[in-house]
């Protein structure tokens, strides 16, 4: 706090209004005092006079009184060094302490910090700010402007080696067994698998069509047949009626959704993922292939020059002019906004979220609060700190000045009365 600040604005307002009052509070002192003087004078020549002095004179130490017990508050009462004065001064670390406790204990309770968390709708303010598209525009734009920036640092020193370390090791750890038998079995179950039996029937097909495939298969014909049948050309014949027959079967499978050869070749597929979802060679030979895989350098290669290409094309759309991210990006925000305004219950889930969020770092952080909170007291000037204090509640203890007067008066008049009473049953 600067103690060579003058007061300015509101706080020299203060001053002069506390300026004020002061002169008013001791004038009052001061003419309690004249009147108890005055009364006593005249006292003599008219009994009335006695309860003006008891009031004058029980108001002069009552406000004499409030004005030592507030005077006390800040400073010494006309310098002196009486015990227990000063207390705001002499007690300076103590209420730095003290109100560094309090408000952490008081106002950074956990019930108190969920309370006022709770009131504040934070989804509801996330989504009026993102479903103005002006506003997504400028986050959108601010962020594609991060983003080079952003590349600039993974792609520098450790960082990029950092994380191609700790990909690999993610990727090692994934079980590919199940993931590939979760995969068959999802084909099976939805038929997919058929589109398989289509393909291998159009490629025995086309292979039963080819000329040099023909030949090679009348060779070997000729080669098992006996020698009288190969004089008679029985080879050609032969070969004819094997593809004639092979082909119209095949035309049939691949024509008739019911046919045999589709159940079989169902009944294989399920069969066959079956058997490899429970077998621990098939899972233990999958592992070997992954960590073959992922060992070899050229995967390694293959995804240094992938990010390459990835993050050229980031930061060549960054310093275009019409950024297709940027576009993509604020369509996404203002659609997010959106969602959120429609989405009562998401934004239920996020407002409970960000409250267990910031009442956890709230409670985590509140003793560094307290801590913060007591130093900043400390360090302030206790002059300045006093001024403050004193412009702050200055007035309203100028006040009890006055009601300590005015009560002191009327005690003293009470018991004036009492005198006299006592006086006339005697």
């Amino acid at each position: 706090m600067d103690d060579a600040s003058p007061l300015q604005g509101r706080d020299a307002d203060r001053a002069r209004e506390l300026r004020n009052i002061k002169m008013v509070a001791t004038g009052l002192l001061v003419s309690t005092a004249v009147l108890f003087v005055v009364a006593r004078h005249f006292e003599p020549m008219h009994w009335l006079w006695g309860y003006v002095a008891a009031f004058a004179a029980a108001a002069t130490v009552g406000g004499l009184a409030d004005w030592y017990a507030v005077v006390a508050l800040f400073r010494r009462p006309l310098g002196l060094p009486i015990p227990h004065t000063a207390i705001i001064p002499r007690n300076h670390e103590r209420i730095a302490d003290n109100l560094g406790s309090f408000i952490e204990t008081n106002f950074l309770a956990p019930e108190a910090v969920a309370k006022k968390l709770g009131e504040v709708d934070f989804a509801g303010h996330m989504a009026t700010w993102l479903s103005d598209r002006a506003r997504s525009a400028t986050l959108a734009a601010f962020a594609v402007r991060m983003l080079p920036k952003a590349l600039a640092a993974i792609n520098e020193g450790e960082l990029r080696r950092f994380l191609a370390e700790r990909l690999q090791s993610e990727l090692q750890k994934i079980e590919m067994a199940p993931l590939v038998t979760g995969v068959l079995a999802a084909i099976t179950a939805k038929g997919q698998h058929r589109r398989l039996l289509d393909e291998l029937l159009g490629v025995l097909e086309k292979f039963l069509t080819n000329e040099d495939a023909l030949i090679a298969l009348r060779k070997k014909i000729r080669q098992e047949l006996p020698a009288v049948f190969k004089l008679y050309r029985a080879d050609a014949y032969l070969l004819r009626k094997i593809v004639a027959s092979v082909l119209a079967f095949l035309e049939e499978a691949r024509k008739d959704p019911d046919h045999p050869v589709r159940d079989e070749f169902d009944r294989f597929a399920r069969k066959f993922v079956e058997e490899i979802q429970t077998s621990r060679a098939f899972a233990q030979r999958v592992e070997e292939l992954k960590s073959d895989l992922l060992a070899r350098p050229e995967v390694a290669a293959l995804a240094g020059h992938a990010w390459d290409g990835l993050r050229n094309f980031l930061e060549r759309d960054a310093a275009s002019e019409d950024s297709l991210i940027q576009r993509e990006l604020e369509v996404i925000l203002v659609d997010i906004g959106g969602q959120l305004a429609r989405d009562v219950a998401i934004r239920a889930e996020i407002n409970r979220g960000m409250v267990e969020v910031l009442g956890e770092f709230v409670q985590s952080q509140k003793s560094g609060v307290g801590r913060f909170i007591a130093d900043q007291v400390r360090s302030w000037d206790i002059d300045v700190l006093t001024e403050r204090v004193e412009l702050t509640v200055g007035r309203d203890l100028q006040y009890i000045r006055f009601n300590g007067a005015m009560i002191g008066g009327l005690a003293g008049l009470a018991l004036h009365l009492l005198e006299q009473g006592l006086k006339l049953q005697t």
